[in-house]
């Protein structure tokens, strides 16, 4: 049984429906209770949604590969940062050690999740149902999606979302498969062109299923006049979460904004690797030498190495790239939740998790909680 946590209260500013902002009292225990307006609350402390990250490897020297205590410790590193939800993202590798690390995921949802970290509520799947032409970082151990991989993936229970390449043999059973499962379909590492990306999309759309960009423009092409690419298919696609990794390394700000121009369903990823929060040295992504300087990961050939953002960096990006806050903060917790399915958070709504981020007026993170429970080791960036 749930022990009720004790009632508590914040004020400070709260954006309404409208996008305003007004000065509120907060009162929450697990869920919200209550959301008053109160002219005495400070306007220098702004009270937001817990932010989402649908798609982060590692940070804080751990990877989501490693097992249960690194799932837990890159939980904690996060959710200094205002992220009270994720989902640990795997990476392309041999498949017994793919089965290995959603074991583990698994394993600390059963245990209870993270004290002093976000929730995790389950594993993206990144790899190795991607093409071996479109790798960006991932080591070389791809696989087609099998009947009978799909099946000893779903055995686990523990995937809400996968990235497949569409020109995969058997990508589009899989897809409906995995879709059948609740599981949202993430379209990435591919080289399809346009017109197999939005037949993909199409057919799972009428069967109900939910579609996302795996990181927007990365991994799979560009947009020429004549040859569109998945990105163009993808943001002209009415119902296709677009994931974006606005570090303003992997994309830049102008792209962003296309894509926001393009679309309502723009919302921020980190896909931050174990070298999150490190500073610069030699780091390791999925068993690959990588070499952070400068506030950039690479592999020795040059690549890009994953990122080493955070979710608060990515609200300050998003603002400084001309995104209201209102529409920011849909990126990073609303359009996420609702992604993966999840109705109890995303917003600050009476009855929803008390999943709350405070910041100060040049959004630095003074604050978080999980289900109404407080950060307590928060330190300063």
């Amino acid at each position: 049984m749930t022990t009720p946590l004790q009632q508590q209260t914040l004020s400070g500013q709260v954006l309404l429906p409208s996008g305003e902002l007004t000065p509120v009292r907060l009162e929450f225990g697990r869920q919200i209770s209550a959301i008053v307006p109160d002219s005495a609350a400070s306007t220098q402390r702004l009270i937001l949604p817990g932010f989402i990250d649908t798609h982060v490897h590692g940070g804080g020297g751990a990877d989501a590969m490693d097992g249960p205590q690194a799932v837990r410790t890159l939980a904690r590193f996060h959710a200094l940062h205002g992220t009270t939800t994720l989902l640990p993202t795997t990476i392309t590798n041999p498949w017994d050690k793919v089965l290995a690390a959603l074991r583990g995921i698994r394993e600390v949802m059963d245990d209870g999740g993270v004290t002093g970290g976000a929730d995790i509520v389950g594993a993206h799947l990144e790899g190795p149902f991607i093409s071996p032409g479109r790798l960006g970082a991932q080591p070389p151990n791809t696989l087609e999606p099998t009947p009978e991989r799909i099946a000893e993936v779903l055995a686990l229970n523990v995937v809400r979302a996968v990235t497949i390449a569409p020109e995969l043999p058997g990508a589009l059973t899989a897809s409906f498969e995995m879709a059948r499962a609740g599981v949202r379909i993430g379209v990435g590492h591919t080289r399809a062109d346009a017109e197999t990306v939005t037949a993909f999309l199409d057919a799972l759309h009428a069967v109900g299923a939910t579609t996302c960009a795996t990181h927007l423009f990365n991994a799979m092409g560009g947009i020429e006049g004549r040859i569109p690419g998945p990105p163009a298919a993808l943001m002209a696609d009415a119902q296709a979460y677009l994931e974006v990794i606005l570090d303003n390394i992997h994309v830049h700000p102008g792209s962003f904004r296309l894509a926001c121009a393009a679309s309502q369903r723009v919302m921020l990823i980190t896909d931050a690797m174990r070298a999150a929060g490190l500073g610069d040295g030699i780091s390791e992504l999925g068993g690959q030498r990588v070499i952070v300087k400068d506030g950039q990961a690479h592999l020795e050939n040059g690549s890009l190495a994953g990122s080493l953002l955070t979710m608060d960096m990515a609200l300050r990006n998003a603002v400084k790239a001309g995104i209201s806050l209102d529409g920011a903060s849909r990126m990073l917790s609303e359009r996420p939740a609702r992604s993966v399915g999840l109705n109890d958070r995303g917003m600050l709504e009476p009855g929803l998790r008390a999943d709350l981020v405070v910041l100060d007026a040049d959004l630095n993170v003074l604050e978080v909680y999980v289900g109404g429970s407080r950060i307590t080791d928060m330190q300063s960036d």
